[in-house]
């Protein structure tokens, strides 16, 4: 009874005294996130594209239907990519380095033009933005080339102008587009990686110096470009014209006061502002939320960029290099593309054409950003699984060197009590050895003897 409370007291403190395991094998807080955001991007689509929609197409649903059809693709890639291990993205991130190269100069070649920006391959009835899986497949590169060229990047400088040259070769693609937007996104995601990385700092500075000098010299010799930036600087001495769009946002964020218009209640989106459902959706649910829903819709992004940078973090603390290095991209992204698209729409920034992530109209972008999120579910399901398992082999061996002398209770009693009888004896051999130095008579020997072992089994007996 003794021997299976103590097994029973043991088992017990293997399991809940070891540092206590994760009730879910992935991040739920994540997936709420990011449901979320989906959740507001349907609202928000929805009503901001009714009346172009209507115009367009006779039907004032025609964009929220597509795009409702964008987010079941778009949950369908990332239950994929979710099957996907991070084994496979550290062998092929190379391959899909090429792959993106492939898609943006087949888009030079055989792409589809859009208001002059020829961005699109059409396939059959499928509209594919070349430049969003670029943008993954680059950072999923960059990834693995700081693991495998980990001291070169740190330490010398040729290692840190490598990457450069492939992201150049993607700029130039991008350009010939062109995509200026993408490329900002795509520069300040390196820069930022290589920070982290542990660039030396006056090589990190005149990247930054390097870059900002090319931005503008790409501002300065494009006429379009040197518009945007005049009007985004003085939207309003040109309101009808240069300006026209950023003035309407404006007037968008300033109706939208604390608590907003009221949801549908909007006068922007009667076809005052372009693309009110894509490039400027965040306008639109200014005016019709208020301060208080642009509030809501930045903290939920804050907090997935902060669970991406605490995943990446975790994997590096893990030994996992690469999946940090890829987390702590896709946060960066997130990151700069949320600060981009609203910062433009608020007249913070100039305009740019780039999405707002998981709540802008656009199926490919849609489909990367949940790409992108399955891919931080899978890096951070991958380190509980390791955790769990390590765990379980400790308990393992814990609970084997718990159990091992209750294995065979009976049989380990009667060897230990054989084992203590023999020790005692020996202890009366030993003490009748010196009985027989101290004292010369042998019948005073084999008495004492006697009376020593026969005081041991009474002992005994009277224990049991």
């Amino acid at each position: 009874m003794m021997l299976a409370s103590t097994k029973l007291s043991q088992l017990f403190a293997a399991r809940h005294d070891s540092p206590k395991q994760p009730k879910h094998p992935y991040d739920a807080t994540l997936v709420l996130i990011a449901l979320a955001l989906l959740s507001i991007g349907v609202v928000i689509v929805t009503s901001a594209s009714m009346p172009v929609a209507d115009r367009l197409h006779g039907n004032p649903f025609y964009f929220a239907i597509r795009h409702g059809i964008y987010i079941v693709g778009a949950i369908l890639a990332a239950i994929v990519v979710l099957q996907l291990p991070m084994q496979f993205w550290r062998v092929t991130n190379p391959y899909l380095l090429f792959a993106a190269i492939g898609l943006l100069a087949a888009v030079l070649l055989v792409g589809r033009t859009v208001n002059g920006s020829t961005r699109w391959l059409a396939i059959g009835p499928i509209t594919i933005q070349a430049a969003e899986p670029a943008k993954l497949f680059f950072f999923a590169y960059l990834a693995g080339y700081l693991v495998r060229r980990y001291e070169e990047v740190t330490e010398n400088l040729k290692g840190f102008i490598k990457p450069l040259g492939v992201f150049f070769v993607l700029a130039l693609l991008l350009l010939l587009q062109p995509d200026l937007g993408t490329v900002v996104v795509m520069f300040a995601t390196t820069i930022g990686l290589l920070f982290l990385a542990g660039a030396r700092l006056w090589q990190f500075f005149a990247l930054v110096f390097v870059g900002l000098m090319a931005v503008v010299a790409l501002i300065v010799f494009e006429e379009y470009r040197l518009k945007r930036v005049t009007s985004f600087l003085d939207p309003w001495a040109d309101p009808f014209g240069a300006g026209y769009q950023l003035t309407q946002s404006l007037m968008a964020y300033g109706r939208g006061n604390w608590f907003g218009q009221g949801l549908g209640n909007s006068l922007q989106k009667l076809e005052f502002l372009p693309e009110a459902h894509t490039d400027f959706v965040m306008a639109i649910l200014a005016e019709e939320l208020g301060f208080v829903g642009v509030l809501a819709v930045l903290g939920l992004i804050l907090w997935m960029v902060i669970k991406a940078l605490h995943i990446g973090n975790h994997a590096l603390e893990r030994g996992r290099a690469f999946d940090g290095f890829l987390a702590y991209s896709i946060g960066i992204w997130f990151s700069f593309q949320t600060a981009v698209n609203i910062g433009a729409s608020a007249g913070v920034l100039p305009t740019k054409g780039l999405t707002l992530p998981l709540v802008s109209y656009g199926g490919s972008s849609l489909i990367i950003m949940a790409a992108a999120v399955a891919i931080l579910l899978r890096i951070d399901f991958e380190l509980r699984v390791d955790g769990v398992q390590a765990l379980d082999r400790g308990e393992k061996r814990k609970s084997k060197a718990a159990v091992k002398p209750a294995k065979g209770s009976e049989q380990a009693t009667v060897a230990s009590g054989v084992k203590s009888k023999q020790k005692d004896t020996k202890v009366d051999i030993a003490k009748v050895d010196n009985a027989k130095v101290e004292n010369a008579k042998p019948e005073d020997e084999g008495k004492a003897g006697i009376k020593a072992i026969l005081a041991r089994v009474a002992e005994e007996a009277d224990n049991d």
